[in-house]
């Protein structure tokens, strides 16, 4: 079976149809995208996949509509747009695609579902409102902001509906695609933090090789006994706290408080150490011009946090 052509409506469009587009064009380079309500394109074929039009969904016969009744339901009740349809039949292979390495794929499958397809699915079915983002934030929820991208009401030149969607199409492929691409870095992260806190033993400093997202990994390792993160940044070296949890900007542990929004001279006197260069006045990151130097900060925080917690 080969796919020669990817079906969704004309006219105006939304952000679900838009994001499934996303998917199908990487999985189907070489089909031509078709947009139409005419009966002879939407009516199914092997030669096509058809989302977010048809009256139907049937995955079977590659139709992915939403808006028959009944319409179709995720497991726990929730409706499906087209994008939430088209990700359950195709993100996997999607993910492949994008060389995401199988032992990964489901955990991110399953992730960007919860965190990116669904609240699309949910706000192109009316079962939440963008306002619910807040006043401030309601214009710049992604879907939003991708039908911003439709042409305005007045603009009635033969084939503007078109145009402009393919012209949203790579905005909203950058979405995606980065999206995927930090989920899997998060998960080779994981596995490079792992390795360190193996190595690091009992020291409650975690020393990395580059800066990376660190708290999945000491978390999942149960590493209770480490309060800060040191790594090279640039041609420094960075020492960063540890958060509490995602809700939260409370850290394991602070560093020393006669630091805070020092930098070069005054954060050498300050700390005793040659070398240290900067110390946010938050208190939750510093940085030294070289590891010897961080290294002996990093010391001097430990010391401090272990007497204010005994």
């Amino acid at each position: 079976m080969t796919i020669t052509h990817l079906v969704t409506h004309s006219g105006g469009f939304h952000a679900d149809e838009l994001l499934s587009s996303v998917i199908l064009t990487r999985l189907f380079p070489k089909a031509e995208l078709i947009r139409s309500r005419d009966k002879a394109w939407i009516t199914p074929g092997e030669d096509r996949i058809i989302y977010d039009v048809g009256g139907q969904f049937d995955a079977d016969a590659q139709v992915f509509d939403h808006h028959q009744r009944p319409n179709p339901l995720r497991d726990d009740g929730q409706p499906y747009s087209s994008f939430g349809l088209i990700w359950a039949q195709y993100g996997r292979d999607y993910l492949r695609a994008m060389d995401v390495p199988e032992n990964d794929i489901e955990a991110i499958h399953d992730a960007f579902d919860r965190a990116f397809v669904l609240p699309v699915d949910l706000l192109d079915n009316g079962a939440v409102n963008a306002a619910e983002a807040g006043p401030l934030f309601a214009g710049l929820t992604l879907p939003v902001l991708l039908e911003s991208l439709k042409p305005v009401f007045d603009d009635r030149d033969e084939g503007a509906d078109d145009r402009a969607f393919m012209s949203a199409l790579p905005v909203a492929r950058a979405f995606v695609e980065a999206q995927v691409k930090r989920r899997a870095a998060k998960y080779r992260a994981e596995a490079m933090v792992m390795a360190a806190i193996e190595e690091a033993g009992e020291w409650p400093v975690l020393e990395l090789p580059m800066g990376m997202p660190f708290r999945a990994g000491v978390e999942k390792s149960g590493a209770d006994h480490l309060l800060f993160v040191i790594h090279p940044r640039g041609s420094d070296w960075a020492l960063t706290t540890i958060r509490k949890g995602d809700d939260t900007f409370a850290n394991r542990a602070d560093l020393p408080k006669a630091w805070a929004g020092l930098t070069d001279a005054a954060l050498e006197a300050a700390s005793g150490v040659t070398g240290a260069k900067f110390c946010h006045n938050g208190r939750f990151i510093a940085v030294a011009d070289n590891r010897e130097a961080v290294l002996q900060m990093a010391d001097i925080a430990v010391t401090e946090a272990l007497a204010g917690q005994a």
